[in-house]
């Protein structure tokens, strides 16, 4: 049986994360558990997860609403439909449009099979998704935290989470990714949930209010 969090386990999680590293325990101190982040298994948040690749959220946000509002229901049927004009009407690049339309094709053609990626591990998982045209190692980390709920995970490509972890662990600006792993690897079997905590630390300040992961 896959390891996964749930709602009712998160903040215990996060409290065994608190006892063990003093740092972790300061953000739960000062801004309280971080919300439990979490995404339906479905097109529409592959979609979104791939429109937030390297753009701010709010923009892909934005650009998942249009194709929304211009498809009532983003389905890859109904995807499949758009055309390139239309899909740069609703914000989405010729690049993403490509990869979009790619996936929509996978997963009607039984190439993918998200509900099958539920009872997988997470290596065959991220090989799954990675074989996709457009999906890295982020999108992968990204969907096995927040949609399948995956304890082990951290993003070491998130940017937000390096830059939280460097403030909390007052690290250089030139540490090494190594050096990263090594720190991250403490935390496990729960990275993910320590992930989460960072990225809590992150949008809890002043600067970064508005924003949701």
């Amino acid at each position: 049986m896959i390891n996964k969090f749930t709602q009712s386990t998160y903040q215990s999680i996060c409290d065994k994360l608190a006892a063990a590293d003093p740092d972790l325990a300061a953000i739960i101190k000062t801004y309280g558990y971080p919300p439990f982040w979490s995404r339906p298994n479905t097109f529409e948040t592959l979609v979104h997860i791939i429109l937030e690749q390297q753009v701010s959220l709010a923009s892909a946000l934005s650009a998942l609403n249009k194709l929304k509002e211009r498809l009532q229901e983003l389905t890859p049927v109904r995807l499949l439909l758009l055309t390139d004009e239309e899909m740069r009407a609703c914000y989405v690049s010729r690049q993403k449009s490509r990869y979009i339309k790619y996936l929509a094709e996978a997963l009607l053609s039984g190439q993918l099979d998200l509900a099958e990626l539920e009872g997988l591990p997470d290596d065959i998982i991220r090989a799954k998704l990675i074989a996709m045209k457009g999906i890295g190692h982020w999108t992968a980390d990204v969907y096995l935290m927040f949609v399948l709920q995956h304890p082990g995970v951290f993003p070491v490509g998130d940017l937000a989470a390096i830059n939280a972890l460097k403030r909390v662990k007052n690290l250089p600006p030139d540490i090494t990714k190594e050096e990263i792993l090594a720190i991250v690897d403490k935390w496990r079997p729960y990275r993910t949930i320590a992930a989460m905590l960072l990225w809590h630390f992150y949008l809890s300040s002043p600067k970064n209010k508005g924003l949701n992961p």
